[in-house]
């Protein structure tokens, strides 16, 4: 457990663990590095694994004065991790959200990492009509803003991102970490992310393998359609993958074999 400065007042929380080539681990919202404790034990094995809280996320307190994020510099924040652990270069796996920071810290800095695996980006700027999901997930925060404040919004949606089995099954110490995030994800994490666009010459012209994938039990058509829209311009195909939003939480072991699949170094 350790921490890397970004400035004076603004410090990222990382963990590192096991023995090999380095593999990444990059948590979606809210982003906090706990998500994989399950999945980090298991790749721990043949692997150096390393997880953090991004910024203002749980053990990275941000700034009083950070108010706006960006992909970008979330990307910026992997790279100074992996910069910090020298580990890399990593094999970089993002989940959800993490997954965009993951494909641009494989496009902004190839010579950090050695792939990346994206699991569900749920790019919305890429789809035909984003209206529909936009409105839903707004509905599934909104309901909780009415009936508990922020924390209740944010609940509501890792239940809709998750399933109510997931997140009842958070220990203590996580479910209050990751709740207590909800003023971030909603002021600053989700508004940023919302408007994320790749940057398709840079997706042709990327210099590593980037793997898209979604769970097989995944029911929200639009995780497919973003990951179409990737995988073609990334001229690779769309992976079928166990579970669905959050194989970390329930089938660490198969998703630790999964991504040991796609490095075999």
């Amino acid at each position: 457990m350790t921490t890397t400065p970004l400035s004076a007042t603004s410090r990222l929380y990382w963990e590192i663990k096991g023995t090999g080539p380095a593999v990444l681990l990059i948590a979606g919202t809210p982003g906090d590095g706990g998500q994989f404790d399950r999945v980090a034990a298991e790749l721990a094995a043949h692997r150096t694994v390393l997880t953090y809280d991004r910024r203002g996320t749980s053990r990275s307190p941000s700034t009083p004065d950070w108010q706006t994020t960006s992909v970008a510099e979330q990307a910026d924040d992997a790279a100074a991790v992996l910069a910090a652990s020298g580990a890399g270069p990593a094999l970089v796996y993002g989940t959800s959200n993490g997954a965009a920071v993951a494909l641009e810290l494989a496009l902004r800095g190839p010579d950090q990492v050695r792939g990346a695996i994206l699991h569900e980006p749920p790019l919305l700027s890429v789809l035909a009509d984003p209206a529909p999901v936009g409105a839903m997930i707004g509905s599934v925060i909104e309901e909780g803003m009415t009936s508990g404040g922020p924390a209740a919004a944010l609940e509501g949606f890792l239940r809709f991102a998750f399933g109510d089995d997931v997140v009842g099954s958070w220990s203590p110490p996580l479910r209050e970490r990751m709740l207590g995030n909800a003023a971030m994800v909603f002021g600053v994490e989700l508004p940023a992310f919302q408007a994320y666009r790749p940057d398709e010459a840079a997706l042709r012209a990327a210099r590593v393998p980037i793997h898209v994938v979604v769970g097989a039990e995944q029911a929200a058509p639009f995780f497919g359609e973003a990951a179409a829209w990737l995988a073609e311009r990334l001229g690779t195909d769309v992976r079928t993958w166990p579970d669905a939003h959050g194989p970390q939480f329930t089938s660490p072991a198969e998703l630790a074999a999964a991504i040991t699949a796609l490095d075999p170094a």
